[in-house]
């Protein structure tokens, strides 16, 4: 990720870097974008004081292990009676526990020992943060092996740990379990797929409620040694999409699901919005949770792949390296699950296994979400978190959308920008939480590199975009938060800060004195008149509505007049346009 470059900002504070290590997860170590497999830190209100000290009442300090086919992951959290997760610390490795098995389905000594090597290092690292649960569970490559009680033994004598080894049914109970803490399954169906080394994992849901759960032997890792060479060609992935698609006829019913929403979790999803991200150079995009994949680019992206060699595969941006040789066989099962269920879209999820073993641990059951309430949520959790101030930001964020319903035919306004302006209207001052000065720049970044649920990476840049441009500059191509961005995404940006702009400037003085906002678009300009509470004086916000009004005005193409209750008039007359 861009940690790197952000920590050298000359306006960058101690203060702000102690505020992103509390509220966000941070990779300085390097300088380029790296969303493959590292799934985004949740943001919570710090119920530890950074990685030692007192726990308050209900939270809970526990370690997952997750012991896969092709790599062992641990998440040390602290985790709320509410079911909110903080992550402390993340170890990962990947021994491929599941690679080369012998022919009478034996763990490999090496294979073994590099395991029982990570897994010893995993467990000091958690006591040695106060873990007061240590859980390890071990999934397909450990459950198929003839010697799996061997290794497990190895790893009680080196450890001090026992491992659970969970069918496949337990691993999509665990997946659905962390799906549903963090997207809205409340309502319609839900398919959440999981694809690891060794397997496959299905969770079916109706409403919320879990209906049924499958596990196919369909590994990413798996199905590279049963059908692939180094150049995974094309009459080799086709033998293998058929007895995919086989399998899949047998045991999932395509009328009952088709259609459903699909999201998915493991390294073969994360790794498809990560190529997908780095395509549209998305650069500013700190995480791949939420990430909308079409059926058509995961097509043209497995296509883009196949009869390649490794060297070529470990070059593709987005990829990681370590999981080049067996991409192919992931997205091959993704793409024949997606045609199964007849759905046009799946969602990325960077949680899984890990996280709902963290709640299981913990004993904490989510609540299925409706649509929309995991965004309204987080979103509120962030600002509250950031000691924002209400009165201030529900006013601003009211205006806003007032401006919004009146105003945005004219600016060629799409579906989403009004959702995306009324979350930037209520964050646009949280950097105050850091600092008054240039606080507009740490709302960016607050926002830009929080978890907020229900989003889209490309959702969150926007919301993050806007309220940066609250005051200050007008958006520019040159700004270098913009620069990588496509231009529809920049127009979008451009149109909704200038809402915004003009709605702060009718709070400027934070005293709420605008009651609400007649606006008229007139043939010659668009008019807006501010009605004040009953007593109160409108000189303040006439003027600094009036001085925020350039970009709207530009961008309309008319000049803005602002009529004050007794009649005078502050017209702000449009500049040429400038392309973002």
């Amino acid at each position: 990720m861009a940690g790197r470059e952000e920590l050298q900002v000359s306006w960058w504070t101690d203060n702000y870097f102690h505020a992103r290590t509390t509220l966000m997860k941070i990779d300085v170590t390097s300088a380029t974008p790296n969303f493959r497999d590292a799934p985004p830190s949740p943001v919570t209100t710090g119920t530890r004081n950074g990685r030692s000290g007192t726990l308050e009442p209900g939270t809970t300090r526990v370690a997952a292990i997750d012991i896969g086919s092709n790599s062992i992951r641990q998440i040390v959290a602290d985790v709320e009676s509410q079911g909110k997760i903080r992550v402390i610390d993340e170890m990962k490795a990947a021994p491929r526990l599941g690679a080369n098995m012998s022919s009478d389905g034996q763990l490999g000594a090496e294979s073994m020992s590099r395991a029982i090597d990570a897994i010893v290092r995993m467990t000091t690292l958690a006591r040695q943060l106060g873990a007061t649960r240590i859980e390890a569970v071990a999934t397909s490559a450990v459950r198929d092996a003839g010697n799996a009680t061997a290794f497990i033994g190895a790893v009680r004598r080196e450890s001090g740990v026992r491992v659970r080894i969970l069918s496949g049914e337990e691993e999509a109970r665990l997946s659905y379990r962390s799906a549903l803490a963090h997207f809205d399954l409340a309502s319609g169906r839900a398919v959440v797929a999981d694809i690891g080394g060794g397997s496959l994992e299905l969770a079916h849901s109706a409403s919320g409620v879990l209906d049924c759960l499958e596990s196919f032997p369909f590994g990413a890792l798996r199905l590279t040694e049963q059908y692939l060479s180094s150049e995974c060609r094309h009459k080799d992935v086709r033998k293998l999409r058929k007895a995919v698609r086989s399998e899949l006829r047998k045991h999932v019913p395509a009328r009952a699901w088709r259609g459903a929403q699909f999201i998915g979790s493991g390294g073969t999803f994360t790794n498809l919005a990560s190529i997908l991200l780095a395509r549209s150079a998305m650069l500013t995009a700190q995480s791949v949770h939420g990430t909308r994949v079409s059926r058509a680019d995961l097509e043209h992206v497995l296509d883009g792949l196949q009869d390649t060699t490794l060297e070529e595969r470990m070059a593709v941006p987005g990829l990681s390296q370590n999981r080049a040789d067996i991409i192919v066989a992931g997205l091959a099962v993704i793409a024949e699950v997606m045609a199964r269920l007849d759905t046009k879209e799946l969602v990325v999820s960077t949680y899984g296994i890990r996280e709902g073993l963290l709640l299981e641990t913990a004993r904490i059951q989510p609540a299925a979400a409706s649509p929309g309430e995991a965004r309204q949520r987080s979103v509120r959790e962030l600002a509250a978190r950031c000691a924002y101030e209400a009165p201030h930001s529900l006013h601003v964020r009211d205006l806003s959308l007032q401006l919004y319903d009146a105003l945005a035919p004219l600016l060629g306004c799409e579906a989403g920008d009004r959702q995306a302006l009324a979350d930037a209207a209520l964050l646009h001052d949280i950097g105050y939480h850091i600092s008054y000065d240039r606080h507009h720049k740490h709302s960016y970044y607050l926002i830009l590199h929080a978890e907020l649920l229900g989003m889209s990476p490309s959702e969150q840049v926007v919301v993050a975009n806007v309220a940066r441009y609250h005051r200050g500059d007008t958006p520019r191509k040159k700004h270098r938060n913009l620069a990588s961005l496509s231009k529809p995404m920049r127009d979008q940006i451009k149109r909704l800060a200038a809402l915004l702009r003009v709605a702060d400037g009718f709070d400027r003085g934070h005293a709420g004195a605008v009651k609400r906002l007649q606006v008229r678009k007139l043939v010659r300009a668009i008019r807006i008149r501010p009605i004040p509470r009953a007593g109160r004086s409108l000189r303040l916000e006439m003027w600094g509505a009036g001085r925020k009004a350039e970009l709207l005005s530009s961008l309309a193409g008319l000049p803005v007049e602002i009529i004050s209750p007794a009649g005078a008039i502050v017209t702000h007359v449009p500049e040429l346009r400038q392309s973002v």
